[in-house]
């Protein structure tokens, strides 16, 4: 396996900006998640690694060597595309073997029905290699694409949002199935989503990208307890994060328009305008609560329940354990966990 760094890319299309200035490093062994919306850049970012796009400006090193100069087949990494990009008149086991029959690679066939055998155990589709693939599930087709990427060898995985074109439960056994082959193969992997839960639950480290640029790179709790800007408060967590405008004054933090009023915390130098974060789960529900609001609306979701509470001219999101049952237009207390409140200036940047 190898390291990959960019250094300083930028990519134009004619007016738009794809990438600008962008740099991260990706280590060796490492799984490393790009994240963010559509139109951000990620695709962008993939395919310049692999040497199918050139990037305007910047270098792209693998294990610290400059690679702009080579091939994408001189480059050896391993592209799992959102299509399954199947051969569908050919059995599982062929399409498997197809990049190990190369003119290049010349490999064997005792070693292809080796690397297949051991692909298709990794990714438990053995039971499927005598099957054409135009007669597979999307998971198992998707099975088959990410094995025939395994069966290479190559120096890195570089895989563009290669679950969302399958349902709720088959993304997350493919994360569980993902996750698994990463740490025991010991794969570097650079995995693309617009998807928060496939961040936060497969990332080593998670770099956000927004129109062309990288907000931020951290550890999977760096990105939510420490988000730099809104934009990435308001990208990770379900549900989202209440996000308020404010002012602080004499020591005291007043959220506009509502009833919440609080302390400013000790050793931090706020502004007189800011916005306050508040996660829902750092609401509590609670009788002798500090705080008081109205029931709006109950979300029940089996293992939590979200509900809406009104405070002032304010709807605040509270996240409560198990089924709950609360009254529209029902009176309710409430504490915010304070020590974990994100404040942000009014351009949307981190108070740090």
């Amino acid at each position: 396996m190898s390291s990959v760094e960019l250094q300083k890319i930028t990519k134009r299309f004619k007016y738009v900006t794809a990438l600008e200035d962008v740099s991260f490093m990706v280590h060796d062994r490492e799984f490393f998640v790009l994240l963010g919306p559509t139109g951000a850049g990620k695709t962008s970012t993939l395919r310049i690694i692999a040497a199918l796009l050139k990037q305007d400006s910047g270098s792209v090193l693998f294990d610290g060597e400059v690679v702009d100069g080579l091939t994408p087949a001189d480059r050896d990494v391993a592209f799992v595309f959102q299509q399954y990009s199947l051969y569908p008149t050919m059995t599982v086991y062929d399409n498997l073997a197809f990049p190990l029959r190369s003119p290049l690679r010349k490999t064997p066939e005792d070693e292809i029905k080796t690397k297949v055998e051991h692909a298709a155990e990794i990714l438990r589709i053995s039971h499927l290699l005598d099957r054409k693939t135009a007669k597979l599930s999307g998971g198992e087709m998707q099975r088959v694409s990410i094995g025939r990427a395994i069966v290479r060898e190559p120096r890195m995985f570089l895989m563009d949002e290669p679950l969302s074109n399958l349902d709720a439960k088959l993304r997350e056994s493919l994360r569980v199935e993902l996750q698994h082959m990463q740490k025991t193969q010991g794969n570097t992997t650079l995995f693309v989503t617009h998807d928060q839960i496939e961040a936060l639950t497969m990332a080593d480290r998670i770099g956000v990208l927004n129109e062309g640029r990288l907000i931020q790179v951290g550890t999977p709790v760096d990105i939510y307890d420490r988000p730099a800007t809104t934009f990435v408060a308001q990208l990770v967590g379900t549900p989202r994060i209440n996000l308020l405008p404010a002012g602080r004054e004499n020591g005291t933090i007043h959220v506009d328009e509502s009833l919440l009023q609080m302390p400013a915390p000790e050793g931090r130098t706020l502004p007189d305008k800011l916005l306050v974060g508040i996660r829902p789960e750092d609401i509590s529900l609670n009788p002798t609560g500090q705080f008081n609001g109205t029931v709006v609306l109950t979300e029940p979701l089996g293992v939590e329940t979200i509900v809406h509470v009104q405070s002032g001219e304010r709807t605040l999101l509270s996240l409560a354990p198990g089924m709950i049952h609360l009254q529209r237009g029902a009176d309710i207390r409430f504490n915010l966990l304070q020590d974990r409140l994100h404040f942000f200036d009014e351009t949307g940047k981190r108070i740090a």
